[in-house]
């Protein structure tokens, strides 16, 4: 999938809905506690919360968990406050949200969650965030890849070499085009010294150069084919 038409349909995905009005928890991967209250005023309390947190309105998010609004709460396309946040960049309403005891897990009706449109955005600060909730690393969005994949390709080095050597997310989880995050730094990356870092810092965290694509190409043969050669060296010398 071209990248300058992922970005605009992760836009448009996460855009398309302008009313927001909080469903009972529905969510992909469900709601942490307890029963949700459904009265009109939680509800009016809940759609303020999650346009607060669309908006990085911290004061408005305090005001409103302090006042009962939920910090699961979810739109009609399963979107959590913390969602919002986190693609928005808005650290500090994203940490409200997380001491109020906000999932990180649950995916909206295009598979986007807090943990993985921080590898879209490649926001480190936001990532941090996001681990101190114990997010679920093997959660993928809706091309099957975890939150590292879509941040090898983009070239968001800093936010790989934090998500690796901080985590164990499976550096080595193929998606549903047959990549890996090695794969798709070498495939989508333009070969340039970001990218190539990248391949490094998968390399030194246990990426398997082997694994080839659903036609075979393995990510060394990629970068010689695009005559990416600082690539293809440190591909072909490395050691495992």
């Amino acid at each position: 999938m071209p990248k300058l038409f992922r970005g605009a349909m992760l836009t448009l995905t996460l855009l398309g809905s302008v009313t927001l009005l909080p469903a009972s928890g529905s969510a992909q991967g469900g709601a942490r506690g307890a029963a949700v209250n459904t009265s009109k005023p939680q509800i009016m309390l809940d759609e303020r919360l999650l346009q607060a947190a669309k908006n990085g309105e911290l004061e408005q998010i305090q005001t409103l968990l302090k006042s009962g609004a939920s910090a699961n709460a979810t739109d009609l396309s399963g979107r959590t406050a913390l969602t919002w946040a986190a693609w928005g960049d808005h650290v500090a309403v994203a940490r409200a949200l997380i001491a109020a005891g906000a999932n990180p897990d649950p995916q909206d009706e295009g598979r986007n969650n807090a943990l993985l449109l921080t590898g879209e955005t490649g926001s480190v600060a936001m990532l941090r965030e996001v681990l101190k909730a114990g997010p679920d690393l093997s959660r993928t969005n809706r091309y099957g890849g975890t939150a590292l994949i879509p941040a090898a390709d983009r070239g968001h080095l800093a936010y790989v070499r934090e998500l690796l050597r901080t985590t164990r997310i499976n550096v080595n989880h193929v998606n549903n085009l047959g990549w890996t995050a090695l794969l798709e730094a070498v495939i989508l990356g333009d070969g340039g010294p970001t990218h190539t870092e990248i391949v490094r810092e998968l390399l030194t965290h246990g990426a398997d150069r082997t694994i080839a694509d659903h036609e075979g190409v393995t990510p060394v043969q990629h970068a010689r084919q695009r005559g990416y050669t600082e690539m293809e060296k440190l591909l072909e010398n490395m050691s495992d």
